[in-house]
C-alpha cells in the first residue's frame, strides 16, 4: 500500500494507470462503480482516480499521485481513512470472528451506547445501508397506521428502493403504482406540505424528510410546524439522519434543532464509512418488528449481515472518539476556515459571482456558474478539472476531522490555480480550450449520455 509522499500543487499527474483500470471496471461492473455517485462520469474525461490507498484525509492513485481528499466517502468518513483506533478495533474482532448463527453481546451493547448517545431514541435496530434503514422506517410506519400514502420532501435522496426512486429521473423498472403513492413536498415551506395532507385526508403514513442539508437549514418554526402537522394528521416523522448524524452532531440533527421524530434512519459516519445503518425510534413503533407485540408484524431490517461483528466493533471505536474528543468542532472549524480562504481568494479574482464555497462548515459544496451567472455543469468540470492537477480530489468539500491545517491551505491554493483557468473561462463566456473533454452529468439520468462511457 503506497501511503508515501503528500499531494503537490504542480507535480505532473499522469492517469494511465486510472484509465484502464476505469476501462476493466466497465467491463465487468454496470457503470464502472457500485455506487452512482462514485461514477466516471462524475469526473473530468479521462481524469477520475482509481484509487489504492487512503490514511487520514489523503489518498493515493494507481498512478501514485497523491490528494487531499473531499467528500470522505460520500460522507461516511468523519474521523479519517485508516483510523487506527477503529482499524484496531474491527481487527480485534474479526480475529474472534465476525458471523454466527446467534447474537452476540457486542450488540446489546452498541445498542445501548447508540441509545445513549441519541436519547431521543428509545429502541435501535442495525443494518447495512441507509436505503434499507429508511425503507424500513416507510414499513413500519405503513403498518402502524394502516396507510399506504407517504410525504417526502424534495431533498437529494432517501433509498435506493421503489417507493423513492420513482420519484427520479432514473425510474425504469418501476411499477407506475409506486408513483401514485409517493407525494412530493418542499422544504421550508409549511403549507406546501398542509397541501399534501389536504388532498389526501387521513391516507398518510409518513413524512420523510431531512431536517437540514448541507446547504438548507430549517426556517424558524418550520421543523416545529411539521412535527405539529403530523400530529394532527396522525401521520408518523421519520427524520433521515443518514448524512447529519454524526456530523451535524453525536444526536443527529434533531438534537441540534430541538425536534424529535418518530422514527430516524442512521448510517455513513456513525461507522467511520465501515457498513453499518440503523433504523432508530419510539418503542411503540419499534416493537411492531419484535417480539413483545399482539398487532401484525412489520419486516424490520433483516440481513445475514447486519449484526457482524467487524462493523459493531467499528461503530463501538467510533462512539468511543466522539464520547472523547470532539470531531464535530474540528470539523466544523475547517470548514470555516476553507469556507473563508476559497471565498475571500474568489472575491480577490473577481470571481464571487461565479464561484463560492456554501453549505454547514462539515458538509460543504462548492457552486460553479457560468458567465452569465447560471449554475454549469462545464464550469464545475472545468473546476474540478484544475483541483485534481493540483492535488485535490473531491466532487464537494465535505471534510473530515482528519484534515488539518496544512490541507486546508493546500486546498485553497489549489483552488486559487484553479481560478487561473475559471477566470479565462469567464472572460471568454465558454470552457472550450479550457476544459478537456465532456462536462460531468447528474448521477440520477434516465439516460447514459451525454456520458456514455467510451
Amino acid at each position: 500500500m503506497n501511503v508515501s509522499g503528500s499531494p503537490s500543487l504542480h507535480s505532473h499527474r499522469g492517469f494511465a494507470k486510472s484509465i484502464a483500470a476505469q476501462s476493466r471496471l466497465h467491463d465487468v461492473i454496470p457503470g464502472g462503480a457500485h455506487t452512482y455517485a462514485r461514477g466516471a462520469d462524475q469526473y473530468p474525461d479521462d481524469m477520475a482516480p482509481v484509487l489504492e490507498s487512503g490514511s487520514a484525509a489523503h489518498v493515493w492513485d494507481l498512478d501514485g499521485n497523491c490528494y487531499v481528499e473531499y467528500g470522505m466517502g460520500l460522507r461516511s468518513v468523519t474521523l479519517g481513512h485508516a483510523y487506527p483506533p477503529v482499524v484496531d478495533a474491527v481487527t480485534e474482532a474479526a480475529r474472534r470472528g465476525h458471523n454466527f448463527s446467534r447474537p452476540t453481546a457486542l450488540e446489546a451493547e452498541v445498542a445501548e451506547s447508540f441509545l445513549d448517545l441519541v436519547p431521543t431514541a428509545e429502541m435501535v435496530k442495525f443494518g447495512k445501508n441507509g436505503s434499507d434503514a429508511t425503507s424500513a422506517g416507510v414499513k413500519l410506519a405503513r403498518a402502524h397506521t394502516g396507510r399506504d400514502f407517504v410525504a417526502v420532501c424534495r431533498q437529494p435522496f432517501f433509498s435506493t428502493d421503489d417507493w423513492f426512486i420513482c420519484t427520479t429521473e432514473m425510474n425504469a423498472g418501476i411499477p407506475s403504482a409506486y408513483r401514485d403513492l409517493t407525494l412530493p413536498f418542499s422544504y421550508n415551506d409549511l403549507d406546501s406540505l398542509r397541501a399534501v395532507f389536504d388532498a389526501h385526508p387521513g391516507r398518510i403514513a409518513c413524512v420523510v424528510m431531512e431536517a437540514a442539508t448541507g446547504t438548507a437549514e430549517p426556517e424558524p418554526g418550520f421543523l416545529e410546524g411539521v412535527r405539529a402537522l403530523c400530529d394532527e394528521e396522525g401521520a408518523l416523522l421519520l427524520f433521515d439522519e443518514i448524512i447529519t448524524g454524526f456530523r451535524w452532531a453525536t444526536g443527529g440533527a434533531q438534537s441540534v434543532y430541538g425536534v424529535t421524530p418518530d422514527l430516524s434512519s442512521w448510517g455513513k459516519a456513525m461507522g467511520n464509512g465501515f457498513a453499518v445503518s440503523a433504523l432508530a425510534g419510539k418503542r411503540e413503533y419499534m416493537e411492531r418488528g419484535g417480539l413483545r407485540t399482539n398487532l401484525p408484524r412489520a419486516f424490520l431490517m433483516s440481513t445475514t449481515y447486519g449484526p457482524e461483528t467487524t462493523s459493531l466493533a467499528a461503530m463501538k471505536a467510533v462512539f468511543q472518539t466522539y464520547r472523547e474528543q470532539d470531531p464535530v468542532a474540528v470539523m466544523e472549524a475547517r470548514g470555516t476556515a476553507l469556507a473563508d480562504g476559497v471565498n475571500d481568494a474568489a472575491d480577490r479574482a473577481g470571481l464571487s459571482d461565479y464561484l463560492q464555497v456554501i453549505g454547514r462548515p462539515s458538509c460543504e459544496v462548492f457552486v460553479t456558474r457560468d458567465a452569465d451567472g447560471v449554475p454549469s455543469q462545464a464550469y464545475r468540470t472545468l473546476f474540478l478539472q484544475e483541483l485534481l492537477t493540483c492535488g485535490v480530489l473531491g466532487q464537494s468539500f465535505v471534510i473530515s476531522a482528519a484534515h488539518t491545517e496544512a490541507d486546508v491551505d493546500h486546498t485553497i491554493a489549489a483552488c486559487e490555480a484553479a481560478m487561473v483557468a475559471y477566470r479565462k473561462a469567464i472572460e471568454a463566456g465558454t470552457t472550450d480550450g479550457l476544459l478537456i473533454g465532456r462536462p460531468v452529468a447528474p448521477a440520477l439520468r434516465s439516460l447514459a449520455d451525454p456520458r456514455r462511457a467510451w
